[in-house]
């Protein structure tokens, strides 16, 4: 047993946060506990002996009877504006391009287009379908074997490179699942003729995320120290599975942590690389138990080009947001944790007591709130260059937690009490060379969570939600003294903020009755021009329903050309996209789009993403691609994908 299974834990651990932050109580409970962070110094090891006994000593004290994270292992089961791309060649229809959150920095998903061209990969396939004839032109098979193999994939395109993301799980989830998963890997496809494989890189450890400025690409990879862990009798005490985890942890190699990544070329020739012992440093403060891995990768150059090796961090992240010249990955707080047993001083030193059979056993302990975060230059070709790091209090909602803006770094975070019965919010902003604090604002939503953050320029907007929906505006020209400038309460909550012109804003969330109960998909329109009056001009709703765009902003589709809109709705008895018009003095619904129910079914495939192309619009589930009218919403074609 080399890893633990995390998601279950987290989520179960954040369910019950959620849980407390929603109850009603009469009592008063104690405030969270803060604590003063700033700057953290990540450095360089001196030497490759200096590194493996700095992370012999840091996984030894963190290694749990269980292994790495301190919890029985469970079993898991798998259940800005899209950009309008100007014509370059007549030929290229007007289309929409993924919502991203930043500007010029694309973000993978699961369908991208250039408007000639529409590329996706289900099953393991990707397919490439022409927008003029709605016919898949070509096919390419990337996984090989058992049918059943499950290869969540995502995608990147620059010219006639595709760049094929599959999202393993590695050693830390699923292991124990009887359904077969793809392991880790970015494949490089050439589009020029019929598709073909370039090269295809595998890493150890398990994908993050991606962010492609150009057609320069930085990957983040999570890995975990492959050390082979005893395995003890039934009857072994926890504190002798701890002891027996450190021994072999103290023994293990330096290779042991080092990532390693496997390059396959055109022809089939395989090289395997491992990141160098003064390509990974660390922060003051680290667990050993995690290793970060940065790649870079030019499409345009191919991924065997020289330059581009990785770096490696001894620390940990699952959140990754980027710009044109910076690249952020911010570690939430781990719930999963447990406070370790005490390490012994020396290898000879007698066990740890046994508690007696009217003792009480460690109970696990919720670590601090704090998120860390390190930045990384990468507005220069080949690999970044690391360039600072900080902490905070609380935990991050996603990547819209974040954003870079002349200068500072702001972050919204929730902290929350350590018996989880009382929470708030607080926008720090920080330095961003440094990222040291420079100023805060807090006390937002007390008892409540952040639901949904987007900064646009100088002023931010934070959306709380327990019974009712602040929404808050903040006025950050002042990086020192960042400010609440208004205050909108309405009832329910927007998951998603997207601009929506000069002085609007777009909400896509869940209504609720006032004492918090969810009751559908709403989607709103925000007059923000005052930011110290905040108001809703107008609001749609639709009952007993949910949006995948709620809580995955790739979903959701906003063309400001003609203010067409389209998200995903699921509802009781059927599914579809919502296509709506939203335009400066309000929300209207245009109608559904549903794909057709395949043999054998009786519902509709869910739809799970939207663009428009030409006069078009094109919506993609697992089943297949539609398109239809914009203008009337009828039908045009059906393409199978299976």
């Amino acid at each position: 047993m080399k890893t633990l299974i995390r998601m279950a834990v987290t989520a179960a651990a954040l369910a019950t946060v959620a849980a407390a932050c929603t109850s009603s109580t009469g009592e008063s409970p104690a405030p969270p506990k803060k604590t003063t962070l700033g700057a953290v110094r990540l450095v360089a090891y001196n030497s490759c002996d200096d590194m493996l006994a700095g992370l012999r000593e840091k996984a030894a004290a963190n290694v749990g009877p269980w292994g790495f994270g301190g919890v029985m292992p469970l079993t898991a089961r798998a259940e800005d504006t899209a950009a309008i791309t100007p014509n370059a060649k007549t030929a290229v229809p007007e289309h929409s391009t993924t919502n991203v959150h930043e500007a010029g920095v694309d973000e993978p998903d699961l369908v991208k287009t250039d408007g000639n061209r529409v590329i996706t990969v289900t099953g393991g396939t990707l397919r490439v379908i022409d927008t003029a004839t709605r016919k898949v032109t070509s096919t390419l098979k990337l996984t090989e074997g058992d049918e059943r193999v499950f290869a969540p994939a995502d995608l990147l395109l620059s010219g006639d490179r595709a760049l094929v993301l599959f999202r393993g799980f590695g050693d830390v989830m699923f292991k124990a699942s009887r359904v077969p998963y793809a392991d880790t890997r970015y494949v490089l496809v050439d589009l020029a003729g019929e598709p073909k494989v370039l090269s295809t890189v595998k890493p150890q450890g398990t994908y993050v995320d991606a962010r492609m400025v150009g057609s320069t690409v930085r990957i983040v990879t999570r890995s975990q120290p492959d050390i082979p862990l005893p395995q003890p009798k039934e009857e072994t005490s926890e504190a002798e599975r701890i002891k027996a985890n450190q021994a072999a942890v103290r023994q293990a190699p330096i290779e042991a942590w080092l990532p390693k990544i496997e390059i396959t070329d055109a022809s089939g020739a395989v090289r395997n690389d491992t990141v160098a012992c003064e390509r990974v440093s660390h922060p003051a403060d680290y667990t050993g138990t995690s290793l970060l891995t940065v790649h870079t990768l030019d499409l345009a150059q191919g991924l065997t080009t020289a330059g581009t090796a990785p770096i490696s961090l001894a620390a940990d992240g699952d959140i990754v947001y980027g710009t044109g010249t910076s690249l952020y990955v911010a570690s939430n707080p781990r719930w999963w944790s447990v406070v370790p047993m005490p390490i012994e001083d020396t290898p000879d030193a007698p066990p740890a007591e046994e508690p007696t059979p009217d003792e009480p056993k460690p109970s696990p302990t919720i670590p601090p709130e704090e998120t860390e975060i390190h930045r990384f230059d990468v507005a220069s070709p080949g690999p970044p260059s690391y360039v600072a790091s900080g902490k905070v209090n609380g935990r991050l909602l996603n990547q819209y937690s974040m954003s870079e803006h002349d200068g500072h770094l702001r972050v919204a975070t929730t902290l929350t009490s350590a018996d989880g019965r009382n929470s708030s919010s607080t926008l720090h902003v920080l330095k961003a060379d440094t990222l040291a604090k420079s100023g805060e604002v807090g006390g937002l939503g007390e008892g409540e969570r952040i639901y949904s953050v987007r900064f646009i320029g100088p002023v931010g907007y934070c959306v709380t939600f327990k019974q009712v929906d602040p929404l808050y505006t903040l006025d950050l020209r002042d990086p020192a003294a960042p400010k609440v400038t208004g205050e909108l309460k309405i009832t329910g909550y927007s998951a998603y903020l997207h601009p929506g012109g000069e002085g609007r804003l777009i909400g896509i969330g869940q209504e609720a009755s006032e004492q918090g109960r969810t009751l559908g998909t709403q989607v709103s329109l925000f007059d923000v021009s005052d930011p110290a009056s905040p108001r809703r001009l107008s609001q749609l709703f639709q009952k007993e329903s949910g949006s995948e765009a709620e809580w995955d902003p790739h979903a959701f589709l906003y063309w400001p050309k003609t203010g067409l809109s389209v998200i995903p709705l699921t509802q009781q008895n059927e599914s579809g996209a919502l296509v709506l018009k939203i335009d400066d003095s309000g929300v209207s619904k245009l109608g559904m789009i549903k794909h057709p129910a395949q043999s054998g079914q009786d519902y509709q495939p869910g739809i799970q993403r939207s663009m428009v192309i030409g006069d078009t619009i094109w919506t993609f589930s697992q089943e297949g691609i539609q398109v239809n009218d914009a203008a009337t919403l009828a039908s045009q074609a059906w393409i199978p994908l299976r």
